[in-house]
Order: structure tokens, then sequence, then C-alpha cells
């Protein structure tokens, strides 16, 4: 499964994610500082199913619909690893289910 995270989660999330995620961050795709909708367009392009970001605003700025990709929006009070760690174990049980075209959100 392809998992891309947004510029801003932490790198060091990759390592919370198993062998089995293929996990890339947009800065080492080169996708660093792309609008919401360009990202969203080469998140489905590249075959990516899911989308992890910490930016609760993107379900009000993008018709996610148009894009096949399933986004994580992690509620947490700051983007540290150490905040965001334990939210991910709660993703990596969604993953497990079958994912939809759908934000969830993740407190």
């Amino acid at each position: 499964m392809k998992v891309l995270l947004d510029e801003n989660i932490p790198k060091k999330v990759k390592l919370d994610f198993g062998a089995e995620y293929q996990v890339k961050t947009t800065q080492e795709l080169g996708w660093g500082g792309k609008s919401n909708g360009e990202l969203l367009g080469l998140l489905t392009l590249n075959d990516f199913e899911v989308f992890i970001t910490v930016d609760k605003n993107l379900k009000h700025q993008q018709n996610i619909k148009k894009f096949s990709v399933t986004i994580f929006v992690l509620d947490a009070k700051d983007n540290r690893h150490s905040t965001i760690q334990p939210l991910i174990d709660k993703v990596k049980s969604h993953l497990d289910k079958d994912l939809k075209q759908e934000i969830i959100e993740i407190k």
C-alpha cells in the first residue's frame, strides 16, 4: 500500500509504518510546496492510496470525491513526532479495512 506523508508530518513518522507499507514524504518526491489540489492530483497519478496530513482545512478546500485516495487528518496539538506517533497506530488500524474516497479524522 502506497502512503504519502504531507510536508507538515515529521519524516521520522515513516519509521512508524511496517514493511508492508510503501511510505514516502512529499519532500523526497520533490512535491514540497505544492497546493493541496495539485498534490491530490499527483497522488492519484502516482497510485497512492493514502495521504496523511495535519491540515484540518483540507476538507473545506477540496472536493475529495474527485480523487481516488483516502485522506487521514491527524488532530494533534502540534506536529512533533512524539505527538503524531500515537495517532499513527490508529491510522494503521484503518488501513486493514477497505478504504474509500474519504477523509478520516484521527484524534
